[in-house]
């Protein structure tokens, strides 16, 4: 049987949000909507490695994994993001109202990225965002596409302290893959449930 491992990844499509309410310690996660138009991500990771020195040598190393931080640069930030997940309000004409009291919710984010072999699917589960930046420029001879970037923070969650996973498809995981996007995925979950 051939490998057939990823050597490389690259690409982002398929970005998905789901928002999450979190209630006497329970999560849950509304229906995914799409994030079209995303152009990157670039999560890093945050936390530190403290060493301790005896005996002339590091005698114990302690990890700190608080997740990732990273910029999600987009086309056009959806509507559905900016009161869903930022707390924005639509009036009666469709305008799209920031306030400074707006209440901001967390979310998991999920898309795809592409890989030699065979695509991989993310999920962050426990994410918050900014509010988008843009720069807007005056058109000169040709037209140049702005761009929105929301710097996310993608935490362990509150609940198992999981910050994220990738699927890729197989022959006893397709059913799954398949649906990934339809619903936040978890840890062993079958189709449909």
């Amino acid at each position: 049987m051939p490998d057939t491992k990823n050597k490389v990844l690259y690409g982002i499509e398929k970005c998905y949000i789901a928002k999450l309410t979190e209630a006497d310690g329970e999560i849950t996660y509304g229906t995914p909507f799409a994030m079209p138009g995303v152009t990157g991500l670039s999560p890093e990771p945050q936390g530190d490695t403290t060493k301790f020195y005896a005996d002339n040598v590091v005698y114990f190393i302690a990890n700190s994994n608080q997740g990732y931080e990273g910029d999600l640069v987009l086309a056009i930030t959806p509507e559905e993001f900016l009161t869903q997940i930022l707390g924005q309000e639509v009036d009666d004409n469709g305008a799209v109202i920031e306030n400074a009291d707006d209440k901001q919710a967390r979310f998991a984010l999920m898309f795809e990225g592409k890989g030699d072999q065979k695509a991989r699917r993310w999920v962050y589960w426990d994410c918050t965002a900014t509010r988008p930046s843009r720069e807007n420029n005056t058109q000169e001879e040709s037209v140049e596409v702005g761009t929105e970037t929301i710097t996310i923070t993608m935490s362990p969650r509150t609940s198992d302290k999981a910050i994220k996973c990738y699927l890729e498809p197989s022959t006893e995981n397709q059913d799954v893959y398949d649906t990934f996007f339809t619903k936040v995925y978890e840890k062993n979950a079958t189709a449909g449930v």
